[in-house]
């Protein structure tokens, strides 16, 4: 262990008395006569079931019949069941609760842009109709409640609308990243043992046109259970289109009619299996029900970054991240506005993001460390063009933060009165586990508490609680969010969370709580950096790395040593205007050691022109250690570019 954890830096932000008066938060603890958050988080992880019950209330969950007992944990805290004997379906109070009501039906539930500068905007009311169109059609099409049917597709509107017709007719959506390649689709719907596919004829990146349908084509030769592909004209590029079992959306879907019969389903039915990729083997499937992922989505949007009706709510995302679900289900939970995008946000000019934003009118914006780290580099200029008076939160997930790029966004975009709503959970746990929130000061990096009704600590190796020091992040108690095991897999799920300290989920993230109670994610638990008897996060090293003004990222990992066990190799790619050189390598080396202790001064640092991440930007620590090791590299199918792997190979 280290001695002490110090991340550094004092509070940066603090809510003024109007955040604080009309939060989302603010009403909830007064509707239960809760007078402090920390009297919220004691009431919230000691009875469970309170909270949840309280939670289904305030976010106004229809039911078609009522549960009995909103938690049973009969058999233990790893499989506990939700809402029991009740039945329902989420598109009831994802759509039809604004649709009926004549103040929202007409308000925008869905505004989407283009790379090419298109836009849609659909209302609560086009929504609830284009769903039913949608729903309509797979039934023609022989699709019954049960099926599992696969989303790969660009972030349009008809992504979003798929994937609610899917849910609306008791089907089990698989949401597949749109940059997959054949294999990674068919290890997924093979697992799933999928029927259907919607896919497109292509999407546009960075002004070229991204073929769609021949990758999905590639892999429905190998899903023997595929029988229908559903394809939508994105990007007009000629397609080979198979008889008897594609069609195109535009030749089934906007001819049904406007109403559908919804399904009505027990509770805990199945909604939707996320894969996740795993170190070595196949991905696991996380279980998601009606009851679980949107309720946690909606809960998270609503106390974290405080989105209230009528908001427009935008996250960089895709819909194979488990974010781009989170922001259908909780967006429209809640009656505000998602706002989609597909295209690069840089392009074609760096003010992509900030034009788009003042353009839209957004309200709530997330997105990824490894963005902002990019976009520094052209400086305030593009931010300086746009209005973004609406804007009231930032918020972001994915990686790690370090203070530099953090502080970039607080005060140069954010202008000093933004908060930037941290937020680190997984595709296991429906959104997050630490989340800032409107009540709470922040300091740069960090998280202000966990989320209500999350019973989140940080332990050692023994299972014992730290403070001030780094440690696993593990969770003491079950949350409606939780997944329902691995898809067919249920022994690899209580592996992978609860084997390594009994009756705790060990969620495989380094953290640490400071003196303040601020909270603070370091990295995975399993890309720890243990040198001499101690250990540090990754993120410890790669801030100080970042912090030189020639380092715009990097990447710190552990490598074996005889004599201390492992020793610290880095990875940092330059900002342009910086050449690699000797003595860069060596003035990098020396501030490593002396912000952390000579023990932890680096093997060495290497440069590299790029970092291997996934498609939501998180650093893949894994595969550099494996590519830098010449180890094999395992699951590589969430990776967004693979040139990387070599870079690091390659690296001087």
């Amino acid at each position: 262990m280290t001695e002490k954890f110090d991340f550094g830096g004092e509070m940066v932000w603090r809510p003024t008395p109007d955040d604080i008066k009309n939060a989302n938060l603010t009403r909830f603890m007064r509707q239960h006569n809760l007078e402090s958050y920390a009297e919220l988080m004691r009431r919230s992880t000691t009875d469970v079931a309170w909270f949840t019950d309280a939670v289904l209330k305030f976010l106004e969950v229809r039911f078609a019949k009522p549960y009995t007992q909103v938690l049973d944990v009969s058999r233990g805290p790893m499989w506990p069941e939700w809402c029991v004997s009740a039945q329902m379906n989420i598109v009831q109070t994802c759509i039809d609760k604004h649709y009926a009501e004549p103040d929202t039906a007409n308000l925008p539930a869905i505004i989407w842009e283009g790379e090419e500068g298109a836009t849609q905007t659909l209302t609560y009311s086009d929504l609830y109709r284009e769903v039913n169109h949608c729903a309509n059609a797979l039934r023609q099409l022989g699709f019954k409640a049960g099926d599992a049917i696969g989303l790969f597709m660009p972030m349009t509107p008809e992504i979003v609308i798929a994937l609610l017709a899917i849910v609306k007719i008791g089907g089990i959506v698989l949401p597949l990243f749109s940059g997959y390649g054949a294999s990674a689709i068919v290890s997924r719907m093979n697992d799933a043992g999928a029927v259907g596919l919607f896919t497109a004829d292509g999407m546009f990146r960075r002004g070229n046109v991204v073929a769609m349908k021949p990758i999905a084509d590639e892999a429905a030769a190998q899903i023997p259970t595929l029988r229908e592909m559903i394809v939508l004209k994105r990007a007009n590029n000629p397609v080979e289109m198979k008889g008897g079992r594609d069609v195109w959306w535009h030749d089934v879907v906007p001819s049904q009619s406007g109403f559908a019969e919804t399904a009505i389903v027990p509770a805990e039915t199945p909604l939707m299996v996320i894969y996740t990729s795993g170190t070595t083997g196949k991905p696991k499937g996380a279980v998601h029900t009606h009851c679980g992922f949107p309720i946690k989505a909606a809960q998270d949007m609503a106390f974290g970054t405080d989105v209230h009706a009528g908001n427009r709510i935008f996250w960089l995302t895709d819909m194979g991240w488990m974010m781009g679900p989170w922001l259908v289900f909780g967006s429209l939970i809640l009656g505000a506005t998602m706002f989609i995008f597909d295209g690069a946000p840089d392009y074609p000019g760096p003010d992509r993001l900030w034009a788009m934003a003042a353009r839209h009118g957004l309200t709530h914006m997330g997105v990824s460390p490894t963005l902002i780290r990019t976009l520094i580099k052209f400086g305030e200029a593009p931010i300086k063009q746009h209005n973004l008076s609406a804007l009231r939160f930032f918020a972001s997930t994915g990686e790690p933060w370090n203070p530099d790029p953090w502080l970039w966004l607080f005060n140069v975009v954010g202008e000093g009165k933004r908060p930037i709503i941290n937020y680190s959970g997984g595709t296991e746990i429906s959104g997050g586990i630490l989340m800032a929130n409107p009540l709470l000061p922040l300091k740069p990096c960090a998280f202000s508490a966990p989320c209500p009704g999350m019973a989140a600590d940080v332990v050692d190796e023994a299972g014992n609680p730290v403070r001030n020091q780094v440690g696993e992040l593990v969770i003491r108690q079950p949350w409606i969010g939780m997944t329902r095991g691995f898809w067919k897999d249920p022994a690899r799920y209580e592996e992978a969370y609860w084997s390594r300290l009994p009756g705790l989920w060990v969620h495989g993230d380094f953290a640490a709580i400071d003196a303040d109670g601020q909270w603070y994610i370091l990295g995975r638990s399993d890309d720890t950096i243990k040198i001499a008897g101690k250990r540090l996060g990754p993120a410890e090293v790669e801030s100080i790395l970042v912090a030189h003004p020639a380092v715009v990222e990097a990447a710190a990992i552990a490598v074996p040593d005889e004599v201390k066990g492992s020793e610290v190799v880095c990875f940092a790619v330059l900002r342009p205007g910086h050449a690699p050189s000797a003595e860069l390598r060596e003035t990098l080396r020396a501030r490593v050691a002396e912000a952390l202790g000579k023990p932890l001064k680096p093997r060495d640092v290497r440069f590299v022109k790029d970092l291997p991440k996934t498609r939501n930007a998180k650093v893949m620590r894994r595969l550099i250690r494996a590519a830098y090791l010449g180890q094999p590299l395992g699951d590589t199918s969430s990776l967004e570019n693979p040139q990387a792997v070599e870079e690091i190979r390659n690296a001087a």
